[in-house]
Order: C-alpha cells, then sequence, then structure tokens
C-alpha cells in the first residue's frame, strides 16, 4: 500500500508544478502569481479578515511565506492592514478594491480553463479523490500537531 500511496504523492507534487505554472500564466497579466493568487484568494473567501498566521494555517504554509507575498501585495496596493481588536501587533489583512478585482477577473479567467480540464472526469472519481486527498492531509496535520 506504501509504494501505492508514494506514487499517488509523486503524481501530485508532478500535478502541483503544473498547476503552479498554468497559474502564473493565467493571471501574469493582472500583476500576479500563483502564490499571490492562492493569497489573495484565502483572503477573499475567509468569512472576516484574519491576520497572516491564520492564513498562512488556513493554507497549509508557513507564515513566514504568506507574510513575505503579502508584504509585496501591500506595497502594490492588493491588500491593506487593519487593527486586530484581538491583538495589538498582529494585523488583519484585507484586500483593497484592486485586490477584489484582480482576485475576481483572475476567478472568471479560470473557469474556461478548469472546464477544459474537468471534460470528460466523473465526478464520483472526483469525490472519491478529493477525499483520498482530505484524510492525508488531515493525518499529516496530525503528525504536525503531535511533532509541535
Amino acid at each position: 500500500m506504501g509504494s501505492a500511496l508514494s506514487l499517488l504523492i509523486l503524481d501530485v507534487f508532478r500535478l502541483n508544478g503544473l498547476l503552479l505554472a498554468e497559474g502564473d500564466r493565467l493571471v501574469a497579466d493582472l500583476g500576479l502569481t500563483s502564490a499571490r493568487w492562492q493569497v489573495l484568494g484565502a483572503i477573499a473567501l475567509a468569512e472576516t479578515p484574519q491576520p497572516v498566521a491564520w492564513l498562512a494555517r488556513s493554507m497549509g504554509l508557513y507564515r513566514q511565506g504568506v507574510q513575505r507575498i503579502v508584504n509585496e501585495l501591500k506595497q502594490e496596493g492588493f491588500v491593506a492592514f487593519a487593527d486586530n481588536p484581538h491583538h495589538r501587533r498582529a494585523k488583519l489583512v484585507t484586500l483593497t478594491k484592486k485586490g477584489r478585482a484582480a482576485f475576481e477577473t483572475a476567478d472568471r479567467t479560470q473557469k474556461p480553463w478548469v472546464n477544459r480540464l474537468a471534460k470528460g472526469l466523473n465526478t464520483v472519481d472526483l469525490a472519491a479523490t478529493r477525499r483520498v486527498l482530505a484524510t492525508l492531509r488531515q493525518r499529516l496535520e496530525e503528525e504536525a500537531r503531535e511533532d509541535d
């Protein structure tokens, strides 16, 4: 079973590289990269404004990497910082009008692309794949918590 999972993990690594490259291509005209788009998405889809640490945790990334991207996005006017009533130093990250427009344009741009990718795929298979990936993610998150 472990060797089958190892092959799946290698496929996920290859797929991730291809997705990042295609994401970069899709949003380049917006002044974004896949990483910036991912961070904008986490901010846009959060129910309430969050500090960088929470955004990073929700994305499964390191706070320092997300902080660097958020700082770049702020310099370019995509995001702003707001006071956090629960923590003096951990500012809340919010989208600016420019950031919201870029995220919405990226979302519209990716829809035809993702629909082309989905052609011929079965929703039952996609749901099963999501369950497997979610289980692997949960196990890895549990192991990370145990190591802390």
